[in-house]
């Protein structure tokens, strides 16, 4: 007897690589001829920008497709979907307008037409998808639109994956089947496998198995074979502090990079970009203050404007980090360095204020244009400190994989200023380890936001 076919759910009977790209290409005719409406009073459409309309369409549609824009809804954030789909229409429009440019043709085009014409067919192309996700999200919480799972592995691992799925219900994955493995299999088990994997038509197969239960997956994988289902391997890593991993191809072999950088080419050149944009903002705009603070450092005591001290920057490298100074000048014990701390006998009354405002850092934005920190990251330590809390805290090296920064995530969270426990540096290592796990353009940007919204005083700098 045959088996009788599953029944699609509605995003394998409308799969987005085939429906989007039709809605992205009628969002560029309709917003071409509405933005030609608006200029010219007319619905009677130039030839030349009908062909406008065409070209652009088939930019975004063939930017899409390459960008892999398409694909995977069903496991991407909808912030990450609308920020590519930004990048892509920027992208189209700086070819539209290089073409235009290029074939001499700026007179025959209107510079409006083309910008109302990017600008609601953005608007239209990112409407859509929020309505999909946000119904697909909705029919999902009512039980529609799932995506049937079938979870092996040992218990305590498919209790933590049973637990996420809970946690995502917007992915719409639900649990078909489960098959509990504690030891290395044997034939029998194989065979009994494969059977309820086809009896429970899943459209996947996650095997939840720990590293050291990875031969397994080779003999699940060949009693499989006769299956549909798609079949993900899901290690677990729960003893193991990651960053940033994810799946590469190296020397033409797939890799599991469990602690790598996330800073891409074109994410360094972004952050770079960023840096010197805002950095050069900021610094022209704290000018003023900070010729100011130079004048009274100057007559308030003796020694230098500027305080100098090494710190370690991007992968471990060491440079000097800029401070107007707010101490007395004073000898340390040899080999220390001794943290501020409240009601510190070294700090003069105006480098008090300096460091409650935060206002000694903003010769730091030298170096955010040295190209030694940036605008944004995690706070740079002091060498001997880097000694004394990475032989502590897990992972506190993994830190140095970004460029250090003015502020960071884990200032906006309260975790800044003195680190007299162990408790609290953990803390600020955690954030830390998130923001570069998490890092977006977006991120960078809202944590700057947060800075300044939040003000630079906080009761824990002194």
């Amino acid at each position: 007897m045959s088996k009788s076919p599953r029944k699609k759910v509605i995003t394998e009977r409308f799969p987005a690589q085939v429906f989007v790209p039709m809605i992205d290409a009628g969002a560029v005719l309709f917003a071409g001829f509405l933005a030609y409406c608006i200029r010219f009073g007319s619905t009677d459409v130039h030839d030349r920008f009908l062909l406008g309309m065409v070209i652009i369409a088939i930019f975004v549609v063939m930017a899409n497709f390459i960008d892999g824009a398409y694909v995977r809804w069903r496991t991407t954030r909808l912030s990450n979907i609308l920020f590519r789909l930004l990048c892509i229409w920027g992208i189209v429009a700086l070819l539209a307008t290089s073409i235009i440019y290029l074939a001499e043709a700026s007179v025959r085009y209107s510079r409006l037409w083309l910008g109302m014409t990017l600008l609601f067919s953005f608007a239209m192309a990112a409407g859509f998808r929020i309505l999909v996700m946000l119904l697909l999200k909705r029919a999902r919480a009512l039980g529609k639109n799932l995506r049937g799972v079938f979870l092996v592995g040992p218990q305590e691992n498919l209790l933590n994956v049973a637990h996420g799925m809970r946690r995502s219900p917007g992915e719409g994955f639900a649990i078909a089947g489960v098959q509990r493995v504690n030891a290395i299999p044997d034939e029998a088990f194989l065979e009994t496998l494969a059977r309820r994997v086809e009896a429970s038509d899943a459209r996947e197969v996650w095997l939840c198995l720990p590293l050291e239960m990875g031969g397994t997956v080779r003999d699940i994988m060949f009693a499989l074979r006769h299956q549909t289902a798609e079949v993900r391997f899901l290690p677990e890593f729960q003893d193991l502090k990651l960053l940033n991993h994810r799946i590469s191809e190296v020397a033409g072999r797939f890799s599991i990079d469990l602690s790598v950088t996330p800073m891409t080419e074109t994410a360094r050149f972004l952050k770079r970009v960023e840096d010197v944009v805002l950095g050069t903002l900021f610094l022209l705009i704290s000018l003023p203050v900070g010729a100011v603070i130079a004048i009274i450092l100057k007559y308030e005591s003796r020694g230098p404007i500027v305080f100098k001290q090494y710190r370690t920057g991007v992968n471990g490298q060491h440079f000097k980090v800029y401070k107007f100074r707010s101490m007395e000048v004073h000898d340390e014990p040899s080999g220390q360095i001794t943290q501020a701390k409240r009601g510190d006998p070294r700090v003069t009354p105006f480098g008090a204020f300096l460091r409650r405002t935060s206002l000694d850092e903003l010769p730091q934005f030298y170096n955010v244009l040295q190209g030694r920190m940036s605008i944004v990251g995690p706070r740079p330590h002091a060498l001997k400190h880097n000694d004394h809390y990475k032989e502590l805290v897990e992972s506190y090296m993994k830190r140095h994989k970004v460029k250090p920064g003015i502020t960071g995530w884990a200032q906006v969270n309260g975790f800044r200023g003195g680190t007299d426990t162990i408790e609290k540096m953990e803390k600020r290592v955690e954030h830390d380890l998130w923001y570069i796990d998490n890092w977006s353009l977006w991120l960078d940007l809202r944590i700057i936001g947060l800075t300044i919204l939040h003000g630079f005083i906080h009761k824990n700098a002194y």
